[in-house]
């Protein structure tokens, strides 16, 4: 896995989790909590979020095999949900529903922050993707699941410094890093979908 493919892993799942759009949230849902409660509930919700990814990312190609779907069919669909998401982002529909989904609860470490804010359908099939990239190296695969703790580390971060960020960033400038990402996202998702029909082309030649 060269620093390109390690480089392109952390841009898509870092966009895709999207740890700036998700700190307002935690803030919502957190409110009136202590520093400790909410630490808390972020390294469960992480914790949580990060082992289901692995477990998409081990297991999630073997069951695509058992169900009899090929990776470049999957990276064509992954391709087009990524795709769909990245619109969301450009025209804030994302945030809305990350906001209809962040219901008050005693405990959101599982529901809603773990899933699906945080390891929701889009990370899952990111993660599958970029393990099926990887052709079985578990080398490759390994830096893989570190980029992911990575990105996992930064939400943790961003958690932490929500209601810096809130305000540092404001309502105009988070919603420009939104539509900036949703671009750099949509570019990438077209990508997969070039990347699987090419796989496809060549089997079939």
């Amino acid at each position: 896995m060269d620093q390109g493919s390690i480089i392109t892993s952390f841009v898509t799942l870092f966009v895709i989790i999207d740890p700036i759009g998700l700190a307002p949230l935690f803030v919502a849902l957190t409110t009136g909590m202590s520093p400790a409660r909410r630490r808390a509930i972020a390294l469960r919700a992480l914790g949580i979020a990060f082992g289901l990814l692995l477990l998409f990312g081990l297991f999630g190609e073997s069951l695509l095999g058992f169900l009899g779907i090929s990776m470049p069919a999957f990276r064509i669909a992954g391709g087009i949900l990524l795709f769909l998401t990245a619109l969301d982002m450009l025209f804030e529909r994302r945030s809305k529903r990350r906001r209809d989904q962040a219901s008050a609860e005693d405990d959101p470490s599982v529901f809603p922050l773990a899933t699906p804010l945080i390891a929701g359908p889009g990370a899952i099939a990111t993660i599958i993707l970029l393990t099926g990239n990887t052709s079985g190296d578990w080398a490759a695969q390994a830096l893989v699941f570190a980029v992911l703790l990575a990105v996992i580390a930064l939400v943790f971060l961003a958690f932490q410094m929500a209601g810096l960020l809130e305000r540092a960033l404001g309502e105009t400038g988070t919603n420009v890093v939104t539509r900036l990402l949703g671009m750099l996202l949509a570019a990438l998702s077209v990508q997969f979908v070039v990347d699987g029909i090419s796989t496809l082309v060549r089997g079939a030649g």
